[in-house]
C-alpha cells in the first residue's frame, strides 16, 4: 500500500513539473515570433497573416483535438505527441524563418496546444478523480504560471543577449524536460480509461459504456456546457483585446521604459494566478462554481472601466493584477466545469475542446471589435465597451448560470498531498 501511495506522490509532482516545463515551451510561442520575423525584414501584414494562421488552426482544432483525446485510452501518449508537434514548430521556425516554414510550424503548434490541453486535463483527472479535481487544477495553474514567468525571463535575456533565433531553441530544449517528467507519471493509462467516480463507491463509468447513453447531440443540447460556452464568449469578447489596447496606448504615449511597462504587465498577473489558483481551486470545491466564477468575471468590467480612466502609464500595472484574478478563476473553472457536465460521460476532453472554441471565438470578436471601435470613435469608448460586454458575462453568470458542482461524498477518499 505504502509503494502505491509513494507512486501516487510521484506522479503527482512529476504533473507539477510537467506544468511547469510546458508552460515553459508555450511561452516561446508568445510575442517572440513576432519579433522574430521582423528581425528577418518580415512586414507587419506578413507576421499578422501567419499569427493569424496560428490563430485559425488553434480555433479549427480545438473540438477534433478534444474528441481525438477522448477516444485515446492512452493520454499520456497523447500529451507525448503534442510535446514532439511543439518541439517540432520551435526547430522548424528556428532553423527556417521562411513563409512556408513559419505557416507549416503554427499549423503543427495550433493543434499540438489544442490536443495538449485536454491531455493534461485528462490526466489531472486520473489521477485524483473528480472530488479532488478543484485542488489539482488549482495547483496546475500554479505551476504553470511560475513556468510562465520563469520563461519569460529567460527567453527575454536570451533573445537580447545571444539572437532572437536562440529563443526557439530554447524553446525545443525545454520540452525535454517536459518529456522526462511525463514519462515519471504512472497509472494514467488505466485510470484515464476509467476515470475516478464522481459518487464515492459507486463504480465508475467507461468512457464506452457511457458513450452509449450519451451521444454528442445529448451534449450539445446539456444547458449547464450551452450557457457556460456563452459565459465564455462573453468573458474573452471583455477580455481578449483589454491589454493590447492599453497597450498601444501607452506605446503611443511614452517614449523609454515602455517595453518594461508592457513585460510587468505579463509578469504581474502571472504572480497573481501562481499565489490564487490553489484557493480558486478549494473554493470552488467547498463554496459551488458560480460564488467563485461571479468573483473572477466581475473583475472584468471594473479592469475596463478603470483602463478607460486610467491618464498614467505607470497605474497600468496595478490595475492589471484584476487580470490575475480573472485568469486565475478562469483558468481553474474551464475543464472544472468541463468534467462536471461531461466527466462522467466519455466527453471530457471534447468539452474541453467546445470551451476552447467558444474562447477563440470571442477573442476574435474581441479583438476586431476593440479595434474597429477604437479607430472610429476612440480607446476610451472602446474600453467601455469591454466594459459592458464584461457586465454581460458577469449578468449572464449570475441569471442563467446552474451550479455544476455534485455534493461530496461522506465516504470521498483525499489524493495524497504533494510537498
Amino acid at each position: 500500500m505504502s509503494g502505491r501511495y509513494s507512486i501516487q506522490v510521484r506522479s503527482l509532482l512529476a504533473l507539477d513539473w510537467l506544468n511547469f516545463f510546458v508552460a515553459n515551451v508555450q511561452t516561446g510561442f508568445g510575442p517572440f515570433i513576432a519579433s522574430y520575423l521582423a528581425s528577418h525584414k518580415w512586414t507587419q501584414g506578413e507576421i499578422g497573416m501567419a499569427l493569424s494562421v496560428g490563430t485559425i488552426s488553434a480555433m479549427v482544432s480545438q473540438v477534433p483535438a478534444g474528441a481525438a483525446v477522448d477516444a485515446m485510452r492512452n493520454k499520456k501518449a497523447a500529451a507525448f505527441w503534442a510535446i514532439v508537434a511543439i518541439i517540432l514548430s520551435a526547430v522548424l521556425l528556428a532553423v527556417s524563418p521562411t513563409m512556408l516554414a513559419v505557416m507549416a510550424a503554427e499549423v503543427f503548434h495550433g493543434f499540438a496546444s489544442c490536443m495538449l490541453v485536454p491531455a493534461m486535463a485528462a490526466l489531472s483527472f486520473a489521477l485524483v478523480g473528480r472530488q479532488n479535481l478543484g485542488d489539482r487544477l488549482g495547483r496546475n495553474a500554479r505551476w504553470a504560471s511560475i513556468g510562465s514567468a520563469v520563461a519569460a525571463g529567460l527567453m527575454g535575456l536570451c533573445g537580447e543577449y545571444v539572437s532572437p533565433r536562440a529563443v526557439f531553441w530554447l524553446t525545443a530544449v525545454l520540452a525535454l524536460p517536459a518529456l522526462f517528467a511525463l514519462s515519471m507519471i504512472h497509472q494514467a493509462n488505466q485510470a484515464s480509461a476509467k476515470p475516478a467516480s464522481a459518487s464515492g463507491g459507486k463504480k465508475a463509468i467507461t468512457s464506452s459504456e457511457k458513450e452509449d447513453r450519451e451521444t454528442l447531440r445529448e451534449l450539445l443540447r446539456d444547458r449547464r456546457m450551452l450557457t457556460f460556452a456563452a459565459c465564455i464568449v462573453l468573458f474573452h469578447l471583455s477580455n481578449a483585446a483589454m491589454l493590447n489596447l492599453a497597450a498601444g496606448e501607452v506605446t503611443a504615449s511614452m517614449g523609454d521604459h515602455v517595453q518594461l511597462i508592457i513585460a510587468a504587465c505579463i509578469v504581474v498577473p502571472q504572480a497573481i494566478v501562481a499565489m490564487m489558483s490553489p484557493w480558486v481551486g478549494r473554493s470552488a470545491q467547498r463554496w459551488g462554481r458560480r460564488p467563485i466564477l461571479l468573483l473572477g468575471f466581475s473583475a472584468l468590467p471594473l479592469r475596463a472601466l478603470l483602463f478607460a480612466g486610467v491618464s498614467s502609464p505607470y497605474l497600468l500595472v496595478p490595475v492589471q493584477m484584476l487580470d490575475g484574478l480573472s485568469a486565475a478563476v478562469f483558468g481553474v473553472m474551464l475543464p472544472l466545469i468541463a468534467a462536471d457536465v461531461a466527466g462522467d460521460k466519455g466527453r471530457y476532453n471534447l468539452c474541453i475542446g467546445l470551451f476552447g472554441l467558444s474562447a477563440g471565438i470571442g477573442a476574435t470578436l474581441s479583438t476586431a471589435a476593440a479595434g474597429f471601435i477604437a479607430d472610429h470613435f476612440g480607446n476610451t469608448v472602446s474600453f467601455f465597451g469591454l466594459a459592458a460586454a464584461g457586465a454581460l458575462a458577469v449578468l449572464l453568470v449570475w441569471a442563467a448560470m446552474p451550479e455544476t458542482r455534485d455534493p461530496a461524498p461522506a465516504d470521498a477518499v483525499p489524493v495524497p498531498e504533494t510537498p
